[in-house]
């Protein structure tokens, strides 16, 4: 790929801004999730150690964009929309994202450490977990899946730690399920706009639609189960549930991400968020409901 196919080669300093995958931060609001379950998002200690876990785990991923891009730039080259990021492109040297790499990380173990040892040790278990992802795992079919899941669900009990507070049992099985839904909806996605024989992936050749329709809709249904048994669990007060009321714009926001996965436009995650005005809209009705719910409103 030419820089004139490209366009303008932009300078070291935008190329690595856009290797380290910014837009993609939104995932790691999912750190915010426990505080806010409990209700303990507001109070200072808490919010300053949910900020710095936060901010670890973005610089965490973007360690593991970088490692990713690296190995995978010769796939990449082949994808219609990965061929344009910097280091497939040309734009950005492996050994300067490497050296990125190796920086963003030593940073984000700092800020967990920061905040415990529970934090810090979730941390390197996350950088090992998806190095290990980057440069073997992700070419296991079911692995690789799990693997990426497993990212998503660290995220979640990351805010606990980093909180110091209890993960309940409804709270682990939303978020795990809850994970498995995005990425085999993710997978999906990708061999339905892809293909199985397109070679940017290999863990898709041995993936069938039938299969990952599946694993979604099963992680789904168990998503909504577990959520619903929280809501109904929560200690009663007088007035409206609203944790119950949760539920509806909880499922509601569920079937209509899974409109898209159905519809093969879920390979990218974080455009639906950003993207999708009603599935915003819902979200912000199930945070409100949350919010007064877990307030003791």
């Amino acid at each position: 790929m030419t820089s004139s196919a490209l366009g303008t080669v932009p300078s070291p300093a935008i190329a690595l801004l856009r290797a380290i995958r910014v837009r993609q931060w939104v995932k790691n609001l999912l750190v915010v999730a426990a505080p806010l379950a409990a209700g303990r998002l507001l109070e200072p200690d808490v919010a300053l150690d949910t900020l710095a876990a936060v901010a670890s785990f973005c610089l965490a991923s973007s360690t593991v964009y970088l490692c990713n891009d690296v190995a995978d730039a010769e796939a990449d080259r082949l994808h219609p929309r990965k061929r344009f990021r910097p280091i497939a492109a040309g734009h950005l040297t492996p050994p300067a994202a490497l050296a990125s790499a190796v920086g963003f990380a030593a940073l984000s173990l700092l800020l967990a450490a920061s905040t415990g040892p529970g934090l810090l040790a979730l941390m390197i278990g996350y950088l090992v977990l998806q190095l290990a992802y980057a440069y073997s795992l992700k070419h296991q079919p079911v692995l690789d899946i799990t693997v990426v899941a497993s990212g998503f669900l660290l995220r979640a009990v990351a805010g606990g730690l980093a909180s110091h507070l209890a993960l309940s049992q409804w709270f682990l099985l939303v978020a795990g399920f809850g994970s498995l839904f995005i990425v085999a909806g993710k997978r999906y996605s990708e061999l339905q706009t892809l293909g199985s024989g397109s070679g940017t992936r290999r863990s898709l050749v041995l993936y069938t639609p039938s299969y990952l329709r599946f694993v979604w809709s099963a992680a789904a249904g168990g998503a909504m189960m577990a959520y619903c048994l929280w809501a109904f669990r929560q200690p009663h007060v007088e007035g409206i549930r609203w944790e119950a009321l949760s539920v509806a714009p909880f499922v509601v926001g569920v079937l209509r991400y899974a409109v898209d996965v159905d519809a093969g436009r879920a390979g990218e995650p974080e455009d639906i968020i950003w993207h999708d005005r009603v599935l915003q809209v819902i979200g912000v009705v199930w945070l409100v409901c949350v919010c007064i719910g877990v307030s003791g409103g």
